[in-house]
């Protein structure tokens, strides 16, 4: 290579620094394996992925060496690697390898490492599932040889794409700063309710042996009779959303105007309620939300005419049938009734006389039959309504912590935190990560790469967390898009203040870093170590 040249280091040296922190292709290869054949190791592959899935770039996984080109992989990965290493071929290796020793075991063992380094207290953990649609034009392939692996097929889309087949991921997140403690893939067309159970049966045993954590957080798909009974058998405490679905629930809402709400602050009241649902001794805490409640009110009125819509049409399909008896109209009218959420209808059955010939009937000749139909006009009782609004913002969540440390306080925030997952989800969805869709055929290799792009929110988020505590630590400050000073910012805005950062080489002299700018500076005081070396 002729001098001088440069390589562009930007915000990959964090990545790489942190991935060296905990030793991150050391634990890949003691997994997978080494060998002497391989011109680069599963672990540098891994650590690779990580550096181009972190890159922003708006590419796939299946990446091509040329991304690499420009980038210094001596010190973002390790002596000797070259870019031409980094191609199809080794990746796909690489994915068929993580695959083979099992993703989710696999991730747990990074996921104990980094909460380890953290020193995270993982107080609660929590858990929830996306989904991803497959984009490939060529039909996915079928294994023989192994029946264990996901299915990419269709499902119910969170991306409210139906027509594509899809993928589901399952993450268990830490509560503090919303880490990825584990992961698993499902097949599409898997519900939440059967998800969340398998995981419970399977792997809430070695979870909670591996951290402290003290509660399983999760929403309504969680409380499923066999589940809890599983959890409460596990000594698993939880704390989840109750399904409204539920005949308790319902009773338990009507009665609301009459029980007496405990304020709790930031517009949320509470009441307590004692259930056995499912066998399983639990406090229910009945939640008031004002701000809820002004969100539903707004659209109230559209969902009670489209849903007054939609019951117009069973009438209609009702009034157009034909009944023997007079009895059994008005009981198919009185199952109608049952099964409307807002409307009722002022109806009326009328007689219809049936002869056996076509035309107008002659004078005094008697029907065969008498047929009856119910016709009427469709109504929204005020009741109805009122009760409707009275409902508006209460929701239940559920814990078998019936210590009196439970309280409507922390059961309320504890739970909130559930939006960490969420927060994940959106993430690993951004088009400026990665990318929303799968284009690879194998599912084998798709359950790798979501391994693979779960591995980059659990270091994004590492180094967020990492970043903000020290900040606090030394009492520095990092300035925001107004150059305003505080503690608390995004990793991502910290990337985008490394843009432009390089190395130059001259022959015969050290490397040196251009483009350097104090609140970079700032960033590597803070964090040192591994990063000190990566940016001098």
């Amino acid at each position: 290579m002729t001098y001088p040249f440069t390589k562009s280091l930007e915000h990959h040296g964090l990545v790489a620094g942190f991935c060296k922190e905990i030793d991150l292709a050391h634990i890949i290869d003691l997994a997978l394996g080494t060998s002497e054949h391989r011109q680069i190791s599963f672990g540098n592959l891994f650590v690779a992925m990580l550096i181009n899935g972190l890159g922003f770039t708006g590419r796939t996984l299946h990446m091509y060496s040329e991304y690499f080109s420009d980038k210094p992989l001596e010190r973002l990965i390790a002596p000797g690697i070259k870019p031409e290493y980094l191609n199809d071929d080794a990746l796909g290796r690489c994915l068929d390898a993580l695959y083979e020793h099992g993703v989710s075991p696999l991730y747990q063992n990074i996921g104990e490492a980094v909460v380890q380094h953290l020193k995270l207290p993982c107080n609660s953990v929590h858990l929830d599932s996306t989904s991803f649609h497959y984009d490939g034009v060529q039909k996915l392939c079928d294994s023989d040889d192994d029946i264990n692996h996901i299915e990419i097929t269709k499902g119910y889309s969170r991306d409210h794409r139906p027509e594509l087949n899809q993928v589901v991921l399952n993450l268990i997140c830490e509560n503090q700063s919303g880490i990825p403690v584990y992961m698993k893939p499902a097949s599409g067309n898997i519900n939440d309710m059967e998800g969340f159970k398998e995981i419970v049966k399977s792997h809430i045993k070695s979870l909670k042996a591996a951290q402290s954590r003290r509660y399983l957080v999760a929403d309504a798909a969680l409380y499923v009779k066999e589940t809890i009974i599983e959890l409460d058998k596990l000594s698993q405490l939880f704390i989840t959303r109750v399904p409204q679905k539920l005949k308790e629930t319902k009773i338990l809402i009507a009665q609301s105007s009459t029980l007496d709400f405990t304020d709790i602050g930031n517009g949320y009241s509470g009441v307590w309620h004692r259930s056995n649902y499912g066998d399983v001794k639990q406090k229910w805490l009945l939640i008031r939300s004002e701000q809820a409640k002004k969100r539903e009110a707004y659209s109230l009125t559209k969902r009670m005419l489209k849903k007054a819509e939609v019951e117009r049409k069973t009438f209609k399909k009702l009034s157009q049938q034909r009944f023997a008896c007079e009895d059994d109209a008005q009981q198919s009218l009185e199952l109608w009734r049952k099964k409307q959420t807002y409307s009722d209808a002022i109806e009326e059955i009328i007689r219809l006389p049936i002869y056996g010939k076509k035309g107008q009937p002659k004078k005094g000749q008697m029907p065969e039959r008498i047929e009856y139909q119910i016709t009427g006009s469709l109504f929204i009782p005020l009741k109805k309504r009122a009760d409707a609004i009275q409902q508006l913002g209460l929701f239940i969540i559920a814990t078998n912590d019936l210590s009196e440390d439970m309280t409507m306080e922390k059961m309320l925030s504890t739970y909130k935190e559930q939006q960490s997952v969420e927060k994940g989800f959106r993430f690993l969805k951004s088009p400026d990560f990665l990318t929303n869709s799968i284009f690879l055929k194998k599912p084998e290799r798709i359950e790798a790469l979501l391994m693979v792009m779960t591995t980059c929110l659990m270091v994004y988020a590492s180094l967020e967390h990492l970043i903000r505590k020290k900040l606090k630590e030394k009492s520095l400050y990092f300035p925001d898009q107004k150059k305003k000073l505080y503690q608390n910012p995004t990793a991502r805005w910290v990337f985008q203040c490394f843009q432009g950062v390089t190395i130059i080489y001259l022959k015969d002299q050290t490397p040196m870093i251009v483009n350097w700018k104090e609140r970079q500076q700032v960033i590597i005081d803070c964090l040192g170590g591994n990063y000190r070396k990566m940016y001098s």
